[in-house]
């Protein structure tokens, strides 16, 4: 049995074994031969059965837990992830929407809610005068109990001066906005990138340091050309997958 496993790396191949190993792994893990929350074998037991050494099983395992596949639990092992969250653009619905509609459970923390004057890249996209007021709001969304995404949103205040009556825990930025102030989205502009997590956002979303974050920025404008609000949201790369559709279905 064992010499059959060793079999399925190509020892010839140009491609190193270790990148073999890891397609095996990624292979068993899609198939549902491996299911969530599954435990894998071990380093040791990897190494003997696909005739390899300790630290290529221990490479291999390592860069399947960076990216999202693998999760490690001290002093018990290595386990399979649940499949991630496949969300689409926030121009075509908000993430609490969007998870809800899924079935997951969501709750929303309100981390943080002030009055801050504006500087830098936040004044530049909301066409403000560098010092003009505006809300800082950094808001935690949590699906069946897990941290999924950070949200740091910029309003200015000249646009909604009692923002902060409203329940931003239980009531949705964007539904506040269109229904008490008039203000919808016909544009917004996005970008997307890697970012590593900074010290917060490692504890806010219970990540270690420099874990791999997909940043999201947000910039919505209404119809009459007014930017209302920028937002950075902070996704978990090992747990959200974001997917942008273009044109029209034929």
């Amino acid at each position: 049995m064992r010499k059959d496993f060793q079999n399925c790396l190509e020892r010839n191949s140009s491609k190193p074994l270790y990148v073999q190993l890891k397609g095996i792994i990624q292979e068993q893990i899609e198939n549902g031969e491996w299911q969530a929350n599954q435990m894998i074998p071990s380093e040791n037991e990897l190494a003997s059965t696909y005739g390899i050494s300790r630290m290529t099983a221990r490479s291999v395992i390592s860069q399947l837990v960076h990216e999202g596949f693998l999760y490690r639990v001290q002093g018990k092992g290595t386990f399979v992830c649940e499949s991630k969250i496949e969300m689409a653009s926030l121009s075509y619905a908000g993430v609490r929407g969007q998870l809800e509609k899924k079935g997951y459970k969501v709750e929303t923390k309100l981390l943080e809610m002030s009055r801050a004057p504006c500087a830098g890249i936040v004044s530049q996209r909301l066409a403000l005068v560098p010092g003009s007021l505006v809300f800082d709001i950094k808001r935690l969304r949590i699906a069946n109990g897990l941290p999924i995404s950070y949200h740091h949103s910029f309003v200015p205040v000249s646009l909604c001066d009692n923002l902060e009556q409203f329940d931003l825990q239980n009531e949705q930025l964007c539904e506040i906005m269109s229904i008490y102030y008039g203000l919808n989205r016909t544009r917004s502009v996005e970008t997307l990138e890697t970012y590593l997590a900074d010290e917060r956002q490692a504890a806010i979303l219970e990540v270690d340091y420099g874990f791999p974050l997909l940043l999201l920025q947000d910039l919505i404008v209404s119809g009459g050309g007014q930017a209302f609000e920028y937002s950075r949201v902070y996704f978990r790369g090992d747990k959200v997958i974001l997917r942008f559709e273009h044109g029209e279905d034929r």
